[in-house]
């Protein structure tokens, strides 16, 4: 099992610290996300200031961008890695699509499945002839003149993630991509009923395994009262998007997601939490001390996760308490 960080930069000049931070302490690899800043301009930082650690977008919004573009972003970061750089995309949701980012909204699943085979066509132009003819549903590329192609690069085989939480993306992931992140609201049974058979149903159909996939996600750990609460917020929110209703769904908790909805819609934020009971708290979270977290993720994850990361961003400060963690679990 890999253990990962992620990073959430402040500003550009806080990159450096942080990337070379994360590498020292012993974490195999490191994700940006995209919330309040583009996930990729970090990422060109920490490819010039590390040198083993891998790194990728834990997301970035797949329907903000086009598959070209996408391209040349991974292709760029892959070269200056030396092969480190993963490319992680996420469809996000309807309303931020074409509400935040004014991007239409097609079928995510299958425009997300054609986009990655799009972006792999441009790259195969790349590292061979320069031709493509690449004609979807959704994305048609048919020219690539020799000004535009950047040319071929010492390690063209990009890993993609793609994130999801329904049956249709994990089908997706297991069919052509090297990684599925499973999203953070999430518990163990969840992993068993929903991602686990459809990312082998989807790898059937790719003529895959398993074994094909690394299934990472990032895990909420509560070591005292304070955290248990912060915890507890968290989950009311993801529990009250429909969306992730599935995870509910698993152990039978699916008139929750209605509930906490309504409060939702009505502004009623700071009720929520209260709603989420110990038991669904400890399915989500990993509640023990600090020393039992090693052992307690383990023994949660093991045979489900390929990679965890904790939901905590890292700081280097803090980067005793996790080499100490990292260390217990090697």
């Amino acid at each position: 099992m890999k253990i990962d960080v992620a990073i959430a930069a402040p500003t550009l000049r806080s990159v450096p610290l942080l990337a070379s931070s994360a590498e020292e302490t012993g974490f195999d690899g490191l994700w940006t996300s995209e919330t309040q800043h583009d996930p990729f301009l970090p990422l060109a930082l920490v490819a010039e200031h590390t040198s083993r650690i891998e790194f990728g977008t834990a997301i970035a919004v797949a329907f903000a961008r086009s598959p070209t573009t996408l391209a040349h972003i991974a292709w760029d970061l892959a070269r200056a890695s030396r092969g480190r750089f993963i490319l992680g995309l996420g469809t996000q949701v309807k309303a931020h699509i074409e509400r935040r980012f004014a991007m239409p909204w097609e079928a995510p699943a299958p425009k997300l499945r054609e986009m990655i085979l799009a972006i792999r066509a441009v790259w195969d132009a790349w590292q061979g002839d320069g031709k493509i003819n690449f004609r979807g549903e959704f994305f048609k590329i048919t020219l690539m003149t020799p000004f535009f192609n950047p040319g071929p690069i010492e390690h063209p085989t990009i890993p993609i993630y793609i994130a999801g939480v329904n049956e249709h993306l994990c089908r997706v992931a297991g069919e052509l991509c090297q990684g599925f992140h499973a999203h953070p609201f999430h518990t163990a049974e969840y992993l068993r009923q929903i991602v686990l058979p459809n990312l082998a149903l989807g790898a059937e159909k790719g003529h895959r395994t398993r074994a094909d996939v690394q299934l990472t996600s990032s895990v909420f750990i509560a070591t005292n009262a304070k955290e248990r609460e912060q915890v507890r917020q968290q989950i009311s929110f993801y529990a009250s998007t429909p969306t992730y209703k599935a995870v509910l769904d698993a152990h039978g908790w699916g008139d929750l997601s209605k509930t906490l909805g309504e409060l939702a819609v009505r502004g009623k934020w700071n009720e929520m939490p209260a709603l989420i009971s110990d038991e669904l708290l400890n399915a989500v979270a990993i509640v023990a001390p600090t020393e039992e977290i090693p052992a307690r993720v383990k023994e949660r994850y093991a045979g489900l996760l390929d990679r965890i990361t904790f939901y905590v961003p890292f700081d280097p400060i803090d980067a005793p308490k996790w080499r100490t963690l990292i260390e217990a679990f090697r």
